[in-house]
Formats: structure tokens, C-alpha cells, sequence
């Protein structure tokens, strides 16, 4: 009986642990391996660095509040812009909550000097991560007049820095244009004007 349940339980103990040393160990060291020769920088989480000292990922939002910085979507992450707490608000579209807080956003937004006929939306509304590090052209372009204004920059060079680090759909339909809220800021830091807030 003994000898019969062992020969019975070895194939199964055998492709057990065969299975799992292919599929735990084997391809993700094989994945990992090929991620690192083919694109570094991503497999690495698309780290910033500057001065030897890592700034950032161009992968998750970072919150900037001064005027003389654009400002990344609004955050539902933790206590906002917590990568360890990454998730959405799950409020409703007929939610109270979520109506108090766009119009919220919106007072602020126009308080700061928003430009434009209306807010853009993703300027007031979080992204399902509650980390998204991309706005729309538009919700960049909406705050040109305050970060040029905080800086004492001409609103034209503020515009084509918004214009240039403007990143358009993958092979002109795979995705949305977009702008990398942390690197457009960094580009901005880069010009060498102090911000004044």
C-alpha cells in the first residue's frame, strides 16, 4: 500500500517542483534577463536622476504645488502621491463626494490663475492609479500663465517648453498625447530661473 501511494504521489511531487522551478525561477530570471539587455531604463522603473541622486520615476506622479510648477493630476493615493498606497477614490460619477471635490479643485484651479474657458478635466479629477505622472497637452498649456508669471519667464517660452516635452500617440494612434508632469518640471528647473514660489 505504501510503495503503491508513493508511486502514485512521485510524478505529482516531480512535475510539482519541476513546474515551479520553471515557472518561479527559470522564466522570470529569463524575462528579467532579456528586459535588462533590451531596455534598461524601464526595467529599472524609469528612474530620474540627476547629480548622481535619483529625482523621480517617470512612471509615478510627484506632487508640485508651487506656482512656479506645473501641477500633475490630483492624487487619491494615501495622503496624495503615495506610491506604497497606489489606488482610486471609487467614488461614483453620481457621487456628492466627488462633486464637492471637482468643484473643490476647480475653485482652487481658477484661484490660481487658471487660464482657459473651463478646467481641463484631469486637472480635477484623479486617475485610476491616483499616481498618473501625464497631464493632456491642454491641462499643461492651461498653466502657462501662472508658472510663466512665478518665474518671471515670457509666456512663450514656457509654452514651446510645454510644446516640445508634448509626447503624441505611438506610431500616431497607440494612446493619447500626453506630458510628463516631472520632467517637464525638471526641463523647467534646468532653464535656471529661480521659481518665486
Amino acid at each position: 500500500m505504501y510503495n503503491e501511494l508513493r508511486n502514485a504521489f512521485r510524478p505529482a511531487i516531480v512535475l510539482l517542483l519541476a513546474f515551479a522551478a520553471i515557472t518561479g525561477l527559470a522564466y522570470p530570471a529569463l524575462i528579467t534577463g532579456v528586459a535588462q539587455l533590451a531596455m534598461p531604463a524601464q526595467a529599472n522603473g524609469s528612474l530620474i536622476t540627476e547629480n548622481g541622486k535619483i529625482v523621480g520615476s517617470a512612471l509615478i506622479a510627484q506632487g508640485f504645488a508651487g506656482p512656479g510648477y506645473f501641477h500633475p493630476r490630483p492624487s487619491a493615493a494615501g495622503k496624495g502621491y503615495d506610491a506604497s498606497s497606489s489606488s482610486a477614490s471609487n467614488l461614483a460619477p453620481g457621487s456628492k463626494d466627488l462633486r464637492d471635490a471637482i468643484a473643490a479643485r476647480v475653485a482652487e484651479a481658477r484661484a490660481q490663475g487658471m487660464t482657459g474657458v473651463s478646467v481641463p478635466p484631469d486637472l480635477v479629477t484623479t486617475s485610476a492609479s491616483g499616481l498618473d505622472p501625464d497631464l493632456s497637452p491642454e491641462a499643461a498649456l492651461s498653466q502657462v500663465s501662472r508658472v510663466a508669471r512665478a518665474r518671471g519667464l515670457g509666456e512663450a517660452q514656457v509654452r514651446a517648453l510645454v510644446e516640445s516635452a508634448t509626447e503624441y500617440p505611438l506610431l500616431g494612434i497607440i494612446g493619447d498625447p500626453h506630458v510628463n508632469v516631472l520632467l517637464l518640471n525638471r526641463q523647467l528647473d534646468r532653464i535656471g530661473v529661480t521659481s518665486k514660489g
